[in-house]
């Protein structure tokens, strides 16, 4: 029977390559698993081969497996179904890990496990190991050799939870990640808003376009994790489903309890039985029962009293971890918020430019205008004169100096009269 039980568990849960079983990480060498040689894999980022990364047939994917008792890294493939009965999880949580769909942020709190989905840490947390959906991502495979390390290299007095550090490395790695695209993004936006300001151009207003398309997608992915660490400070109750560890001291507490109390009755049951006589003296009364039963059931209402407290002492230090990771996302909001009242005050600047030329352009064409209206007088002159009718004014010596001079002086004062209309109604900055 335990050899089928262990063929059957290894059907279940099928390693990357049958002919190489998947590499436990020691304390003296705590790396990441590497490709045999002569494999057929994938290098990742930094050199290391992770082989048949891809989807296989039947739903199955590749896992990174990190325990927490022995922080021993391992390379998986699990299916669906599996994975829902390993983790006691339904398939819609497990959706939200898919790769091959865009969920926002999320962390979810369930009876076994926590479900994290923070930018490309896609993993499933449970109180004794952590399953990480396997991918090319450089991040991940920093995720796990960094959770491995702090495991290796637990300081002592520090009685943080399994699924806590997990929870506070993912929140770390996704509030890294987002705040070095913020950070890439300033070094980006601001040279070329500058040089926009001082040279409008359509190439200029494009890239402008683009980055403010990208500062917007950034803005709502970092508004996503800030509002999802914000709502599991709110609930208590979120934060104490995330407590894995004491669900499962609870769990094993209840059955040891169970088991105890059956073997008592068992042995009691022995003890009275019908094939030896019961004296009256050493039998116990019906008060001495009373009596055990109120007992035992104060010491669990004690124990339940004390691990309800130490619950509240692990959800206050849940808070405070949420807390930490609560200000650096918002302080990179804030740097992309500073970012784009930036863009708006450069949009503003250049709208005011444009304005003022375009203002200049309608009083340039106002002098135009109405210097146009002072020659056509010449025209109007010209025109009356080239008529067919005798006038003596042609007889007249230097009459037609004379015809422009009066001519020139009517236009410049009626040229110097629209000035001054234009200056008395503001028009103009005259």
């Amino acid at each position: 029977m335990a050899g089928a039980g262990a063929s059957g568990d290894s059907v279940k849960q099928p390693l990357l390559h049958r002919a190489y079983p998947p590499h436990v990480a020691s304390a003296s060498s705590p790396a990441l698993p590497t490709a045999p040689p002569g494999s057929a894999g994938r290098r990742f980022p930094g050199g290391l081969d992770v082989p048949n990364l891809k989807k296989r047939g039947g739903g199955t994917r590749s896992w990174i497996r990190v325990e927490a008792a022995t922080a021993s890294v391992q390379t998986l493939e699990i299916d669906k179904a599996t994975m829902m009965r390993r983790c006691e999880l339904p398939a819609r949580d497990l959706r939200l890990l898919d790769p091959l769909f865009v969920y926002p942020s999320t962390v979810l709190g369930r009876e076994r496990a926590i479900v994290v989905n923070l930018e490309q840490i896609r993993c499933v947390i449970t109180a004794d190991e952590v399953l990480l959906l396997n991918s090319l991502d450089s991040y991940v495979l920093q995720y796990a050799a960094e959770l491995q390390r702090r495991l290796l290299q637990r300081a002592e007095g520090d009685e943080l939870p399994f699924e806590f550090r997990a929870l506070e490395l993912a929140l770390e790695a996704a509030c890294s990640f987002l705040d070095a695209q913020a950070a890439e993004l300033e070094i980006e936006a601001y040279p070329l808003l500058d040089e926009l300001t001082s040279k409008i151009s359509t190439l200029n207003l494009e890239r402008v376009r683009r980055l403010k398309s990208r500062l917007v997608a950034l803005t709502r992915r970092v508004q996503k994790v800030r509002d999802e660490i914000e709502q599991l400070m709110d609930d208590d109750g979120d934060m104490a489903e995330m407590y894995l560890t004491e669900k499962k001291m609870r769990m094993e507490s209840s059955v040891f309890g169970d088991q105890s109390l059956l073997g008592y009755n068992s042995a009691g049951a022995a003890g009275t039985s019908a094939s030896a006589p019961v004296s009256p003296v050493s039998s116990p009364t019906e008060s001495r029962k009373l009596e055990k039963a109120f007992s035992l059931c104060r010491s669990r209402h004690d124990s339940m009293k004390s691990s309800d407290n130490t619950t509240t002492e692990h959800i206050q230090e849940l808070e405070m971890l949420l807390e930490a990771y609560f200000v650096v996302i918002d302080s990179t909001l804030n740097k992309l918020t500073s970012l784009k009242e930036y863009i708006d005050d450069t949009e503003d600047f250049i709208n005011i430019q444009l304005d003022n030329v375009r203002n200049q352009l309608i009083q340039f064409e106002l002098l135009l205008t109405t210097a146009t209206f002072v020659v056509a007088i010449f025209g109007v002159v010209a025109g009356i004169f080239g008529m067919n009718f005798e006038s003596t004014v042609f007889k007249i010596q230097n009459a037609f100096q004379w015809v422009l001079v009066i001519t020139g002086v009517v236009g410049g004062f009626i040229f110097c009269s629209f000035l001054w209309f234009f200056k008395y109604k503001r028009l103009m900055p005259l």
